[in-house]
């Protein structure tokens, strides 16, 4: 299912340190997450946009000491509640949003909603993060978003890093203003291998990606692994290089 998107709003927030909470031993499986990028509501407007780019993780000792961008998931549509409980705590997190217009008694309305229901962004090592995903008291919703790998004969869960340059390119197309951005609950074939190039100019400059005709356009998409595809609007080929 793909989705498009127009006008955006992000909200990213930079903490000090990571302040970890108190947090639970036990916690309960939540529902697998249900991406559906534009809200159904018939009278609302609204146009999306996100991320995507592939990468794969490597398992090992130094990751869980080391800082990554994790991508967390709620239930029930309550991921700005969960962003701004971590934000609060001087976690540094990331919350995609769009804007829209709203018909209320027949005046427009611009309304401000999740880009990806369900799901944001927080920086940390996986402890830290730990200690408020297992915050049964204060977040009970929260769990990290895992992708599965194997461990010998066995099938591992393990949290979905998201490398930098992938948040960093996630970045820079949410907060483009553009009409025809798409962006994938499914994995793009096209977006998962290929001549990987960099945007040097235009709204999209800085993004990097694989570079693919899609749609009859040139674009430059990312996939997070397991999560979300993202690709930009048309993008001529003066404003990319290779990397």
């Amino acid at each position: 299912m793909e989705k498009y998107c127009a006008t955006s709003d992000v909200k990213c927030t930079v903490g000090a340190n990571l302040s970890p909470q108190s947090a639970g031993l036990t916690s309960n499986a939540l529902p697998e997450v249900q991406m559906s990028i534009k809200p159904s509501n018939s009278q609302t407007v609204v146009s999306t946009n996100n991320v995507l780019l592939r990468t794969s993780v490597e398992t090992n000792k130094d990751t869980k000491d080391t800082p990554h961008w994790y991508a967390l998931r709620t239930t029930y549509g309550r991921e700005k509640k969960a962003y701004a409980y971590l934000t609060s705590k001087n976690v540094v997190a990331f919350y995609p949003t769009l804007k829209g217009i709203k018909i209320v008694d027949g005046k427009r309305i611009t309304i401000e909603e999740s880009r990806i229901p369900n799901i944001f962004f927080a920086y940390g090592t996986e402890d830290e993060l730990k200690s408020f995903v297992y915050d049964n008291v204060n977040l009970p919703y929260l769990r990290f978003y895992y992708r599965h790998t194997h461990v010998g004969n066995k099938i591992v869960k393990v949290p979905l890093v998201v490398p930098d340059n992938q948040m960093n390119s996630l970045k820079i197309i949410c907060a483009a203003d553009s009409d025809d951005i798409i962006a994938s609950t499914e994995e793009v074939e096209k977006f998962k291998s290929g001549q990987k190039v960099r945007i040097t100019e235009g709204k999209f400059a800085g993004v990097t990606g694989i570079v693919a005709r899609y749609q009859s356009q040139q674009r430059v998409g990312i996939v997070i692994d397991g999560l979300l595809t993202v690709c930009t609007a048309y993008v001529p080929s003066a404003f990319i290089e290779d990397t």
